[in-house]
């Protein structure tokens, strides 16, 4: 209102109704404003989105790609290998169709971004040349350590403060606390209940249809005609 009647002195003195006609119009003039403010944020957003998930789907770990279907590398897989991966979390990741598989159940949990994350630093570590090396830590940084990125992997903000203070020159173990956090998080967290999964079990042929049920031998009590009780192993 002010702006207007300095632009216009004339308008110093107005009736009522042409003073309620300008602050209606300065009301509308800012709301405009504001609401092309707004529009221009999510533009940003939605572009910046965009620009992540092609990165992400450029990315060299097709192994992990959330839209490659899995099932018919699983189902090649034999029980005695995949029963291996119970042994550890480090023997599961030491094996390429024990990653694959583990993939597999992280998608159905929606969070397969952690994996991907942990394979793109164990590839960014081997990486010797400095331009190859800038570019790819750019690549990790926009699609999973950047706010509000597509496959944003859930690590404290220090952790993520020292990493963008890197990005300018990024070392070869810039990533390496983050790697560690989520490494952590997918061994006490989703790793236990892989191993109950029904993707793993039906693996090692321990659930599913037309597959064999083993279950470990116990004892069941029964009583004699006395009345004492006895026990006879089952055949469960």
């Amino acid at each position: 209102m002010e702006t207007l009647l300095f632009l216009f002195p004339q308008f110093n003195y107005m009736a009522p109704k042409e003073e309620a006609y300008f602050k209606m119009f300065a009301v509308q003039d800012s709301q405009s404003s504001a609401m092309k403010d707004n529009s221009s944020r999510q533009k940003d957003k939605e572009r910046k989105s965009r620009l992540s998930l092609f990165l992400t789907k450029s990315g060299s770990h097709e192994n992990v790609s959330p839209h490659k279907k899995t099932d018919t590398t699983t189902s090649n897989i034999s029980p005695e290998a995949a029963l291996q991966w119970s042994d550890s979390f480090e023997e599961l990741l030491n094996n390429t169709d024990g990653v694959e598989t583990f993939a597999q159940f992280l998608r159905t949990e929606f969070s397969e971004e952690n994996i991907e994350f942990w394979l793109a630093c164990e590839e960014y570590k081997t990486i010797d040349s400095e331009t190859k090396r800038l570019s790819k830590a750019k690549y990790i940084y926009a699609v999973y350590i950047e706010s509000e990125s597509p496959k944003e992997v859930n690590i404290d903000y220090n952790t993520k403060m020292a990493i963008q203070k890197n990005m300018e020159h990024p070392t070869r173990s810039c990533f390496e606390a983050a790697q560690m956090k989520v490494y952590s998080l997918m061994k006490k967290d989703s790793y236990p209940r892989f191993l109950h999964s029904d993707i793993y079990l039906r693996i090692t042929r321990r659930k599913g249809p037309g597959s064999t049920m083993f279950r470990r031998r116990s004892r069941s009590c029964v009583f004699n005609e006395r009345g004492e009780v006895k026990t006879e192993p089952s055949a469960w």
